[in-house]
């Protein structure tokens, strides 16, 4: 059995561990797709390439109001997934791969391209993807960095038709005239709004009574009364069953009107994510894994077994690659350093949904501030009522801040609108540093008339002392 110093599984944020200070280290990469993970390859770049598409096309709906009239000529499906992944993401994964192999800098570090499975006491056993024979290898240290997958829910007849998940619905041959996506959270959201502004009829099929319900309660409520305009969304609506009916994919579905049926041509099933422990098989090894499926680890990002790592969405309830990068870093550090350990900062995780409207958040909802029994003041300030506002004829955006009254300090901010994620950034610095409502608002200046407008007015409004 060949051991090594080090073992990463997965070259998502993973990879970004390797540079110049483990040079003296053999280093086994382990990666069974493409090199990049899921952030590059089906995640948060290819799909905000879509979504900035998507809202090019989405111009002409809203310019109207505007005194300007436009039309979508048309939409050039081949060349908008081309110019994502031909042109851009699949020359980086190659690259990546590549440079991993066969660049000098990387002398001390051995890709397998194959499945991981431990089958022992920090022993892993990886099946080459082009059909070798599968070999063991062992490291004192070992990072599991392996990332998640969709989730695909128990309904008769799935597993018999046709249906797509985020990590193939991007690439599909041309563009159909009506898709079905099963599920309400950030996910659906997402391609609900891509699809739809290149001309396709969208359904949306969601168990709950709301869209993206673990969005504070106001923020649901306005995204799903805005959704119900756009898409066709069926809430409280049960699947029941799927079949096939020839180009044509039919969801049998109970809602509040009783038993009927959804037929579109193409079915996206979005319905959440799930970590990959179960295909790494971690109880040969010992590793504790939650309920939700991901790994445990303790603020240093180790495992229950001295020597193994983990970071990224393996073990991360947000399962977001701006936690990921920040978990690797702490595990580089950590690696480098283990008798100086650096804890992750966990604290103020923010997280931003590409639909239309744009949506962010940091800290507790109202709703989780409630819960924990705070003295909150509140205060929320709509879009319509600064000038930025005006010159946009935006009537329906809004931030919602949320202060705890005893320290004047920031514990939840909420944003629906135009530029969403970038509206919350100082939000969440002034979380992080501790910086509180009174001198944020009125120790600095804000431009006028621009969007961070709505910022400073929602945190003069607060009542905090």
């Amino acid at each position: 059995m060949r051991k090594f110093d080090v073992i990463i599984i997965g070259t998502g944020s993973g990879n970004s561990i390797l540079d110049h200070r483990f040079a003296d280290r053999q280093v086994a990469l382990v990666e069974r797709g493409r090199f990049g993970g899921t952030c590059l390859n089906v995640g948060c770049i290819p799909t905000k390439m879509l979504v900035y598409t998507a809202d090019v096309a989405a111009t002409p709906a809203a310019a109207g109001k505007l005194g300007v009239d436009e039309t979508l000529e048309g939409v050039r499906w081949a060349e908008i997934r081309d110019r994502i992944f031909a042109d851009r993401i699949d020359p980086i994964a190659a690259g990546g791969r590549d440079y991993r192999i066969s660049h000098d800098d990387n002398r001390n570090v051995t890709v397998f391209e194959g499945d991981a499975v431990f089958t022992g006491d920090k022993q892993l056993t990886i099946t080459p993807n082009d059909g070798g024979e599968p070999e063991s290898i062992t490291a004192d240290e070992i990072v599991l960095a392996a990332g998640g997958r969709p989730a695909v829910p128990e309904i008769d007849g799935l597993d018999e038709v046709p249906f797509h998940t985020s990590d193939t619905v991007m690439r599909l041959e041309e563009l159909p005239a009506s898709m079905t996506i099963l599920g309400s959270g950030f996910v659906a959201a997402e391609f609900a709004h891509v699809f739809s502004s290149l001309g396709v009829a969208v359904t949306v099929v969601a168990r709950s009574g709301a869209l993206l319900r673990a969005e504070d309660t106001d923020i649901s409520r306005r995204f799903t009364e805005l959704a119900g305009q756009r898409w066709d969304v069926r809430l409280n609506t049960k699947t029941l069953r799927a079949e096939q009916h020839g180009r044509l994919t039919r969801l049998v579905v109970e809602g509040p009107q009783g038993a009927g049926v959804i037929d579109n041509e193409v079915l996206l099933v979005a319905t959440g994510r799930r970590p990959n422990t179960d295909q790494l098989a971690v109880a040969e090894t010992g590793l504790e894994v939650a309920a939700s499926g991901h790994l445990v680890v303790d603020a240093y990002q180790r495992t229950n077994v001295a020597g193994i790592w983990a970071l990224g969405d393996i073990c991360s309830p947000w399962e977001l690659k701006h936690v990921a990068n920040h978990e690797q870093r702490m595990v580089q550090h950590n690696l480098l350093h283990p008798d100086d350990l650096i804890p992750s900062d966990h604290r103020y995780v923010p997280h931003a949904v590409f639909s239309a409207p744009q949506i962010a958040a940091v800290g507790l909802t109202e709703r989780a501030a409630a819960e924990q029994g705070l003295d909150v003041a509140i205060a929320v300030q709509d879009y319509a009522d600064i000038a930025y506002g005006w010159a946009m004829e935006d009537t329906t955006g809004f931030a919602k801040l949320i202060a705890d009254r005893r320290t004047g300090l920031l514990v939840g901010a909420h944003i629906i609108g135009p530029q969403a994620s970038t509206l919350i950034q100082p939000l969440i610095q002034a979380m992080s540093f501790g910086l509180d409502v009174a001198s944020m608002a009125r120790g600095q200046y804000w431009i006028h008339p621009s969007l961070p407008e709505l910022v400073e007015n929602a945190l003069l409004k607060l009542d905090v002392r």
